[in-house]
């Protein structure tokens, strides 16, 4: 059956509408072109380190404390003082302490009062032992007279003998009293700064067991740091590497130096217990890293928090990417770089990398300043932000 001239017309009408509407949808819709995020090869200084945590101490710090007994009479110092070796820091009440030295005297004088008294009735009997021998050469005195003068004589010289070492007893005590005395009068063993009293005036210092602490000094022209280095870390570092570290109170300044030593065994050892029973524990190991830093005007306090960094490696101003621009590794150490070369199109390059800080990464060779390398691109954000919602909707 043919079809009237004015059906035909609206069909053709119809499929140039369907022909016309397919070709603007394939231009409408086309499929957007993959957007690159880049970031250009950069000069930039790298450094590698090892981060730790420290403590700022002096590098000698001393407790002063009291040998004797007694009540603290007067302190000779401030806190903060600036003091010398030998200078008098403090004074115990003598009172007892003079008191047993005149004991010790009156003991001494009494004992070398005796052997002079012996030593009077040694001579006595000395001369009554010749009368004796002489009178016993001519028969005019019986040997029992004799025997009994002879032993008058020995046993007065084993009293003087047993004198002599009670003599030396008694001058040991009066030393004795003597130094107790000393100690007494408290003197600064270095030079140094008063950075703590510890008893005050008045109180009373009881040394039986130790010697209380009066108070602290230090030395604190030189500082020395405690790092606390992780055990995961130790194995990377030495003594003779450098090392800088901040304070709270000035970030922006670096307090450089070298590392003196690293403590063969973690701090908590000391407080480990001796028992053979095994424990398992899962607190982290930290190492102590040492090393000391001059301390012009005392900027640097005692117990001050230290955030160190010991530099394993450095390069100045070097051709750098970040890490998350490596692709795969080749055999020959190289890696996989994609920049964004003519008309935007990606492109792959190998590169020699060197020093890698595990945020940027040194480029030795492949690439040149200012040349564009790709860090990711649309399409595989998008499948990351789709693999983070999952089938199920919102990311959780």
């Amino acid at each position: 059956m043919k079809l009237s001239r004015k059906t035909t017309r609206i069909v053709v009408i119809g499929l140039l509408v369907l022909v016309a509407l397919f070709a603007l949808s394939r231009v409408l819709f086309k499929p957007a072109k993959p957007q690159f995020l880049t970031t250009p090869v950069s000069r930039m200084d790298l450094e590698d380190s090892v981060l730790a945590s420290g403590t700022i101490k002096p590098i000698k710090q001393v407790s002063v404390g009291a040998q004797v007994n007694g009540q603290l009479k007067s302190l000779k110092v401030v806190l903060g003082e600036r003091v010398t070796k030998g200078q008098w820091l403090a004074e115990i009440d003598p009172v007892l302490q003079e008191n047993d030295l005149r004991k010790a005297e009156a003991g001494l004088s009494n004992v070398i009062a005796q052997k002079a008294s012996k030593q009077a009735l040694l001579k006595q009997y000395e001369l009554a032992l010749q009368r004796q021998q002489t009178m016993i050469a001519t028969d005019a005195s019986a040997r029992a007279d004799l025997e009994s003068a002879q032993a008058q004589v020995d046993s007065t010289k084993a009293d003087l003998a047993a004198l002599d070492a009670q003599i030396k007893q008694s001058a040991v005590d009066v030393d004795t009293a003597k130094a107790n005395l000393g100690y007494t009068r408290i003197t600064a063993p270095m030079d140094g700064e008063i950075i703590s009293i510890v008893t005050q005036e008045g109180q009373t210092v009881v040394s039986a067991q130790s010697a209380p602490t009066i108070l602290i000094m230090a030395n604190l022209d030189t500082m020395t740091i405690k790092s606390q280095v992780s055990e995961a870390d130790v194995v990377r570092v030495k003594p003779g590497q450098p090392v800088y570290f901040t304070i709270l109170g000035a970030p922006d300044k670096k307090f450089e130096s070298k590392l003196r030593a690293i403590e063969p065994a973690p701090e908590s050892i000391s407080s480990e217990s001796t028992t053979t029973t095994s424990t398992t524990t899962t607190s982290a190991v930290y190492y102590n890293g040492l090393f000391d830093v001059a301390n012009p005007g005392h900027v640097l306090k005692t117990n001050m928090t230290a955030q160190v960094s010991i530099v394993q490696g450095e390069a100045k101003h070097v051709l750098a990417i970040p890490v998350t621009a490596l692709g795969r590794k080749a055999a020959d150490g190289s890696y996989e770089v994609r920049v964004l070369g003519k008309n935007d199109l990606p492109e792959t390059r190998q590169i020699k990398a060197g020093l890698n800080n595990n945020v940027n990464v040194e480029v030795i060779s492949g690439l040149n300043e200012g040349e564009k390398v790709i860090v990711g691109d649309t399409t595989t954000l998008k499948a990351a932000s789709d693999d983070h919602r999952g089938p199920g909707g919102p990311g959780h």
